[in-house]
């Protein structure tokens, strides 16, 4: 392979990386997980910046006749990303279930290899780089805010007198909830706690309308909700 790089191959790359961190963040986000379709496109898009730099680098002379000097090309963007890993992982937060701060490491990621890009003379690389990362970080966050998302919440009920254990679970999982875990707690009225699964909209908030089903019912004493996790 030549070292040498047009546009149209540094474009063509450029745009790959854009659709491939797309995809992966959109399944992340829609499975509610931390790292979601900004933070992905914006890791994609820093090692892709980082290879095609290496590339453009592999023309210089790396060693004169009279010197004991090597460069080694491959080390510039492996070691400065490396080092930045560590500033980045201190962006995160972890508040029980919820994960705070991965798109702001990312950006401080993307930021470093764009200013690689700049400081080796790729100008127009670096340009190009800066101009596709704004877009994510600006526009993509309109289209992010419309993508539903993965909930989890814990639902307790106490519902009168003592039932099976299968009977409540299939009461339930006929109202359309996906139950990863719940326990009975045998009494003079059952207690069921469910932890709950469901996809909704950043801009929903509040209880879910299935909460409020499942309160109208007429065996059901005592009803407590949270919410443990809002991705």
């Amino acid at each position: 392979m030549s070292p040498t790089l047009s546009w149209e191959q540094i474009v063509w790359r450029l745009t790959l990386t854009l659709v491939a961190g797309t995809v992966i963040g959109i399944n992340r986000r829609e499975r509610g997980r931390p790292a979601g379709l900004r933070t992905t496109c914006l890791v994609s898009l820093a090692a892709s910046l980082a290879m095609i730099q290496m590339n453009l680098l592999l023309a210089s002379n790396g060693k004169a006749a009279d010197s004991f000097a090597v460069m080694d090309v491959a080390r510039l963007p492996l070691g400065i990303l490396s080092g930045m890993g560590f500033i980045g992982a201190g962006a995160i937060l972890r508040r029980d279930r919820m994960v705070l701060g991965v798109t702001t490491a990312a950006t401080l990621w993307f930021v470093t290899m764009v200013g690689l890009c700049f400081g080796g003379g790729q100008i127009g690389l670096g340009l190009a780089g800066l101009g596709i990362g704004m877009v994510v970080l600006w526009c993509f966050q309109w289209f992010e805010d419309r993508l539903s998302e993965v909930r989890i919440g814990t639902l307790r009920l106490v519902v009168a007198g003592s039932r099976e254990p299968r009977e409540i679970e299939g009461g339930l999982r006929e109202l359309g909830f996906r139950i990863t875990s719940w326990g009975i707690s045998p009494e003079s009225h059952s207690t069921v706690t469910c932890e709950i699964h469901w996809s909704a909209r950043p801009d929903e908030k509040g209880v879910p309308s299935f909460v409020s089903q499942v309160a109208k019912r007429e065996d059901i004493v005592q009803l407590e909700w949270s919410e443990v996790l809002h991705a």
